[in-house]
């Protein structure tokens, strides 16, 4: 649980260390009806097992050097199958966005294992779960989701689970916040977004919701 002086609209300025890395966000004052949480690098560190996966991924399709990690990053939030899309129309190639993201998905699965939750995020998404409805809004398929919720023990916290199968489009489009706050039965206007993509603040502002930027930053 945060500790009882840091609320969930009184986080402030909230560091995470693990692994090398900070994880930082900012909680706006005021209470919310409803709290949306996206899962990858937001609710679990697992950004940097997904970019091993893309990489050897596209190594074993013969295309190696098309997704440098800064690209990645930026992309944070973008269904699997659309990253393919985007890729292919970026360089000129035509790789087959249902078996890169099939083998995509494999060797992710493999990493799975090894990913962890980040505490701080976790314990405000436990406090707001007192007093709101939460939910996950991701735009990774439903089954890994619920996979990587389950191993980082949070699976139970988070009755509205929503993922890109829920979706026609997907981040930076607002459809997956949308329906997560259909779900939850909140307006959107009263949701708090949790995400650490600018594809997926993106979408939550454009949901009409107010949002948390999860900040990862290398430290010395």
């Amino acid at each position: 649980m945060i500790p009882r002086e840091v609320g969930v609209s009184d986080c402030g300025a909230f560091p995470h260390r693990k692994r090398g890395r900070v994880f930082e966000f900012h909680v706006p004052p005021g209470e919310f009806d409803g709290y949306i949480f996206d899962c990858d690098g937001t609710l679990v560190d697992s950004m940097p097992a997904h970019f091993r996966a893309w990489t050897q991924a596209l190594a074993e399709f013969g295309q190696p050097d098309i997704f440098p990690e800064d690209v990645f990053y930026g992309m944070g939030g973008v269904p699997t199958f659309q990253i393919v899309r985007d890729l292919n129309a970026a360089h000129g190639i035509d790789l087959d966005p249902v078996k890169v993201t099939e083998r995509k998905e494999v060797l992710f699965d493999e990493l799975l294992p090894t990913v962890q939750p980040i505490a701080d995020v976790v314990a405000c998404a436990r406090e707001a779960a007192l007093k709101a409805p939460v939910s996950v809004a991701s735009g990774g398929h439903r089954e890994v989701v619920l996979r990587t919720l389950r191993l980082a023990g949070i699976d139970s916290l988070f009755p509205v689970v929503v993922a890109a199968e829920d979706v026609k489009r997907g981040k930076p489009a607002p459809d997956c916040f949308l329906l997560a706050a259909e779900r939850m039965g909140v307006p959107p206007g009263r949701c708090l977004v949790f995400e650490d993509g600018m594809k997926g603040i993106e979408a939550a502002h454009a949901a009409g919701m107010q949002t948390v930027l999860v900040r990862r930053r290398r430290t010395s």
